[in-house]
C-alpha cells in the first residue's frame, strides 16, 4: 500500500488553540482608556475580526496577545496558559503586519526561513518547510526572487508564509491587506480565509473596513473606544446589531427618530416591527437598511436627490415630505433621476432601535 504525500496545508496544520482576554485594561494616561476591562474568548481554529474606526482599541488588544504591549490589568491566554509575564518569542503565535517587512538582501525562501534559522531548524527541515509554506501560498515558484521583484500582494503573501512557516499555536493579522489596491485586497482576503480554513489555526485579524471583516471571519467583535460593543457573526451584526454604534458602523442603515411601543415603532408615519432587545418604550432611533426601502407605485411621497449606478443595483438618495432623507438601494433597471417625485414603501423586515442619545 502506498502513502500520500500529506499538502501543504497539513504539512503545516496546527490544532486549534483557544485565546482569551479577561478584564483587560490598557491605559495611556490619555484620560480615555485604549482598552477599557475588555473580555474575548476565541474558540479554537476560529478567525475573529476586531473591527472598529481608528483609535478603537483593536490593534492594541491584538498587540496585548502577541506581548507586543504590556497591560495594565487583567488576564491574556493562549491555550491554558497565562502569557502577560512571556515574552513575545516564547507565546509561539505568528504575525503579519500592514508592512511586509521583508529583508530586502533575502531571497523569498530566505526571508520565509528566517524564523526557522532562529529555531536552529536542521536545514532539509528547513527546506521542506520553506517550500509548504511557499506552496500554501502559491508561490511555491518564486523561492528565489528578492522582494522588489515581487508585487505588493505578492510580499504579503510573503510575510503570510513566514508567519505560518513555524507552525505557530495563533495567527495575529493586523491591518494586512490596507497597503494594497482593491482588487488585490479582495483576492488576498480570500486567500487568507482559504488558508485559515486548511490550516485549523485560531486566527485574530484587526481591521477598519467593515466588508472585509464580514467577508472573511466566523464572528466579529466590533469596537469602540475601548469596548467591545457587540460580537457575533457577520449575519448577526448585520441583521441584528445590538447598539446605535454597530447599527451605523456595520453597513450602510437609514437612522430615523421614531417611538417604541410594545414591539413596534412609529418612524415616519409608518409602524414597523422592532427587533427584539432590551430598548425600552419611549424616543428610539430606528435604522432601516438601504435594501429595506423600496421604491413603489404607493407609500411615502419624496424627491429624488441623487441616484449613483453600483452595477447590478443602484443607490438613490431621497427625501421625504417630513424632511429625513433615505438611502434606497434598488435594482439598476429602475432610473429615477434627480429632481423626480417618487414614492418609497418599508419591505416589512423587523428594524434594530436604540434609545435616543
Amino acid at each position: 500500500m502506498t502513502s500520500t504525500a500529506p499538502s501543504p496545508a497539513e504539512s503545516l496544520v496546527v490544532r486549534g488553540t483557544p485565546v482569551s482576554l479577561v478584564d483587560v485594561v490598557k491605559d495611556y494616561g490619555s484620560g480615555q482608556r485604549a482598552l477599557d476591562a475588555i473580555s474575548l474568548d476565541v474558540h479554537p481554529g476560529e478567525f475573529v475580526a476586531l473591527l472598529g474606526p481608528s483609535g478603537c482599541g483593536k490593534t492594541t488588544a491584538l498587540r496585548a496577545i502577541s506581548g507586543l504591549e504590556t497591560i495594565d490589568s487583567g488576564h491574556v491566554r493562549i491555550g491554558d496558559q497565562d502569557v502577560e509575564a512571556v515574552a513575545v518569542h516564547k507565546r509561539d503565535i505568528g504575525m503579519v503586519f500592514q508592512s511586509y517587512s521583508l529583508f530586502p538582501h533575502m531571497t523569498v525562501a530566505q526571508n520565509v526561513a528566517f524564523g526557522l534559522r532562529m529555531r536552529r531548524v536542521a536545514s532539509a527541515d528547513r527546506t521542506r518547510r520553506v517550500q509548504e509554506a511557499l506552496d500554501l501560498v502559491g508561490l511555491g515558484s518564486l523561492g528565489e526572487r528578492f522582494a522588489h521583484q515581487l508585487s505588493g500582494g505578492q510580499q504579503q503573501r510573503v510575510a503570510l508564509a513566514r508567519a505560518l512557516v513555524t507552525r505557530p499555536r495563533v495567527l495575529l493579522l493586523d491591518e494586512p491587506l490596507s497597503a494594497l489596491d482593491a482588487k488585490v485586497r479582495v483576492q488576498l482576503r480570500d486567500e487568507i480565509r482559504r488558508i485559515q480554513q486548511e490550516t485549523g489555526i485560531t486566527t485574530v485579524f484587526v481591521t477598519h473596513d467593515q466588508e472585509e471583516a464580514l467577508a472573511v471571519a466566523d464572528r466579529v467583535a466590533v469596537m469602540n473606544a475601548g469596548v467591545i460593543e457587540q460580537i457575533g457573526t457577520p449575519e448577526d451584526l448585520y441583521l441584528r446589531p445590538a447598539t446605535e454604534f454597530v447599527a451605523g458602523f456595520v453597513g450602510l442603515s437609514n437612522r430615523l427618530e421614531g417611538v417604541l411601543e410594545h414591539g413596534r415603532v412609529a418612524v415616519a408615519g409608518q409602524d414597523l416591527v422592532a427587533l427584539p432587545n432590551a430598548v425600552q418604550d419611549g424616543p428610539v432611533a430606528a435604522f432601516v437598511r438601504p435594501e429595506d426601502v423600496l421604491l413603489a407605485e404607493e407609500g411615502l411621497p419624496a424627491i429624488v436627490l441623487s441616484t449613483s449606478f453600483l452595477g447590478a443595483q443602484r443607490r438613490t438618495v431621497v427625501q421625504l415630505e417630513a424632511g429625513s432623507a433615505l438611502v434606497v438601494q434598488h435594482a439598476a433597471s429602475e432610473r429615477p433621476q434627480p429632481g423626480d417625485l417618487v414614492h418609497v414603501a418599508f419591505s416589512g423586515r423587523p428594524v434594530a432601535v436604540a434609545p435616543l442619545r
